[in-house]
């Protein structure tokens, strides 16, 4: 007798500041063009069915909150975090000045209750741009741990 699997649906936010790339990662993960993108004042989502790709954890769907990432939205990444399974942080590597701000953020949203059982990623985006820090170096700068 075969088993039939269940598809799961997965709620992954992606949050980073402004600029750091985030929207430009979810259209290029959904093959969509990215010569042309714009600030998002607000928030994108975005589903991608993993059936089609070969991931060996069975078959997901996976619904993408990309949320914008200026001073003045900020404060409304809250109201995104219900039912979040994954949480993907991005980094951009290149942009030095930000990274205290970064962390800073990045410390407020791992306060959060409602983000507890979520799962997290941070992304270091922008490794190409001369200049920009590698993963390690993105560490030292205590990013990832703050003791």
């Amino acid at each position: 007798m075969k088993i039939k699997r269940k598809e799961k649906e997965m709620r992954i936010l992606m949050v980073g500041l402004d600029n750091s790339g985030k929207t430009t990662i979810v259209l290029k993960i959904n093959g969509e063009d990215t010569s042309v993108i714009s600030p998002t004042l607000g928030f994108n989502i975005k589903t991608i069915n993993t059936r089609n790709l070969i991931l060996g954890f069975g078959r997901y769907t996976l619904n993408i909150w990309d949320v914008g990432g200026q001073r003045t939205i900020r404060s409304y990444w809250r109201n995104y975090f219900e039912q979040t399974d994954g949480l993907v942080w991005v980094v951009d590597s290149s942009d030095l000045r930000r990274l205290d701000d970064c962390k800073m953020e990045l410390d407020n949203l791992l306060k959060e209750e409602r983000l507890s059982g979520a799962s997290l990623l941070i992304l270091a985006n922008k490794q190409d741009i001369k200049g920009a820090l590698t993963q390690a170096e993105i560490a030292k700068v205590r990013l990832l741990v703050d003791n």
